[in-house]
């Protein structure tokens, strides 16, 4: 090897080495890029957990809120909302008394969220429609059933209470706790709600009657009473006259007829006598 070629291989050997380093940060770039490609973490909301699938089977490890690293292509990361939802369904029904009765109720629930996992495996997603409509429709039937239809109008905390309790044992099977349960409103037949209004304006003019004849009776004893009153005080005052009395009040009405005399006698008097009233009563005493 003559110089010339120890010379080239110096030189190679330099090139070599300048492009090493470069080479060096390109490959973990690659890497890095590849691996944020493959997003192996995932973020959970608030309200909200993290169902994690191997190879699309469901484990038993339920993510929280917050930032979580998977393995990626091995595992997926399904969100399952576990809030406070809503659901309003209308049912129809029938009364112990045979009425047709048409019934809206509103439902608050919410998935347990440490059963998430539990309700994807075995409701999925779209639970409501399959579990929670059909709930709702037979607990409003099966409690329906056991009132009339007054009582579902006059009784409608505890119906709506029975509706809730038997509602939240239905739905807690499924890990769904029920948080609320309110019936928004009832509705009977054309018929039945015409003899409703025709027995309330019965029970009020019933009211009215017994109030009017409540009032007659009290007036009619307060006469009564008033004319007690007034015979007892007539009684009072015959059982209190006696001849002195008499002769006491005689005595007073001369001496008024006395003191407005202006001491003027009559011109003419028919037997040509001066009266002069109780003077004969005077003498005698």
């Amino acid at each position: 090897m003559d110089e010339q070629d120890v010379y080239r291989a110096k030189e190679a050997m330099k090139s070599a080495m300048k492009k090493g380093p470069l080479r060096l940060v390109l490959i973990i770039v690659a890497i890095l890029v590849f691996f944020l490609f493959l997003h192996p973490w995932v973020q959970i909301g608030a309200g909200e957990r993290g169902i994690v699938l191997n190879f699309g089977a469901v484990q038993k490890d339920v993510f929280g809120e917050g930032l979580h690293f998977r393995i990626p292509i091995m595992q997926k990361i399904v969100r399952v909302d576990v809030k406070v939802q809503k659901a309003v369904t209308d049912a129809v029904s029938g009364s112990a008394d045979l009425q047709d009765v048409t019934s809206s109720v509103a439902l608050n629930y919410h998935i347990i969220p440490d059963k998430a996992n539990v309700v994807y495996q075995t409701l999925g997603v779209e639970f409501k429609e399959r579990i929670i409509d059909p709930a709702i429709q037979e607990v409003m039937k099966a409690v329906s059933a056991k009132y009339t239809a007054e009582e579902l109008i006059t009784k409608r905390a505890a119906v709506s209470e029975a509706m809730r309790g038997n509602l939240a044992e239905r739905l807690l099977a499924y890990n769904i706790a029920v948080d609320a349960f309110s019936i928004v409103s009832f509705s009977f037949s054309k018929v039945f709600a015409e003899a409703i209004e025709a027995k309330q304006a019965a029970e009020q003019l019933a009211l009215k009657a017994k109030r009017d004849l409540d009032r007659i009776r009290i007036e009619a004893e307060q006469k009564i009473t008033a004319a007690k009153a007034e015979a007892e005080s007539l009684r009072l005052q015959r059982a209190n006259i006696s001849p002195d009395l008499i002769e006491l009040r005689k005595i007073e009405a001369n001496l008024k007829a006395i003191d407005k005399w202006n001491g003027i006698l009559p011109q003419v008097t028919g037997g040509g006598a001066v009266p002069f009233i109780g003077v004969g009563e005077i003498q005698k005493r």
